[in-house]
């Protein structure tokens, strides 16, 4: 498909929203999500078609470089949320909220949840937990702000995991987890992200809801599937989860692009001749002549 097809077709698309998602789910047609933290990002991927971007607290490790995702603060979610709503229109935008922007209560859940969609430019919120967040979820989608679940792996909670370390791998903890999709989706939330569960389980979830499920390394039998992005292209280069697929690699592109500037700065091949900017001999002269 052409450039000029990819734009035609974008600027034709209808805006996705959460009954894109459920209509989508009836008519077993694959949601497709990724990650964004930036404008340039964020527009290319509109263009690209995506149904949805979450800006992911996943900020926190492959831009500002933690070490996990407890770091990342509701000013600075919202500083990239600001960015991603300015590059893309089509696709329906998800603020994660970030770690203790919603655990304390439930009036501070739904004041945090309203910022990214009031000052963020975000069309909804997701937020990690089952039963134990389902007040939470229940007064913001009470406030008409849509909620997408995160069960499984849950990152913020990766010190009372005890790593990132896949989920519901038993028989007892994945009756859990499929109790607490039920919870969730009782509770008012338009989708659920599956991290890390076992893929019969996913797909078992996925049956028995009648909301979407998102998928992140929990097989092919959910609704849709998101990856972070930097793990899709290649850009993060710390390590790459077991089911990421890299689409390309970045990291070791940019590493031969900078390499081949310095090389050329220190050789002087760069700048060349095309590369300047010149002035005529006769304004030249006059300036040597009154300098």
């Amino acid at each position: 498909m052409s450039t000029t097809t990819i734009s035609a077709n974008t600027s034709q698309r209808k805006k996705v929203t959460t009954l894109t998602f459920r209509q989508k789910k009836e008519r077993g047609e694959p949601i497709t999500m990724l990650t964004a933290y930036d404008y340039p990002t964020a527009s290319a991927m509109d263009r690209a078609g995506i149904d949805s971007i979450l800006v992911g607290d996943s900020l926190a490790m492959v831009v500002l470089g933690y070490e996990n995702t407890l770091p990342v603060t509701m000013e600075e979610m919202l500083h990239h949320a600001r960015a991603v709503a300015r590059g893309a229109k089509a696709a329906l935008l998800v603020g994660d909220m970030p770690f203790m922007s919603y655990q304390v209560n439930v009036d501070e859940a739904l004041r945090n949840a309203g910022r990214f969609l009031q000052q963020g430019g975000m069309d909804a919120v997701k937020l990690e937990g089952g039963r134990e967040r389902a007040d939470a979820v229940r007064a913001i989608t009470g406030a008409g702000i849509p909620v997408m679940g995160h069960l499984g792996l849950t990152p913020q909670s990766i010190h009372q995991l005890g790593g990132f370390r896949a989920q519901g791998k038993t028989a007892s903890a994945a009756k859990r987890l499929l109790e607490d999709a039920k919870i969730l989706e009782e509770a008012g939330a338009f989708s659920i992200v599956l991290e890390s569960v076992p893929a019969r389980l996913a797909e078992h979830i996925s049956k028995h809801i009648s909301i979407p499920t998102i998928g992140i390394g929990a097989g092919a039998g959910c609704d849709g599937q998101v990856l972070v992005t930097h793990d899709l292209l290649g850009l993060f280069d710390r390590f790459t989860p077991k089911f990421v697929k890299k689409y390309a690699n970045l990291h070791e592109t940019m590493n031969k692009a900078f390499a081949e500037y310095i090389d050329e700065v220190e050789t002087k091949r760069f700048p060349a001749e095309e590369h300047t900017v010149e002035m005529s001999d006769d304004e030249w002269n006059e300036f040597i002549r009154n300098a």
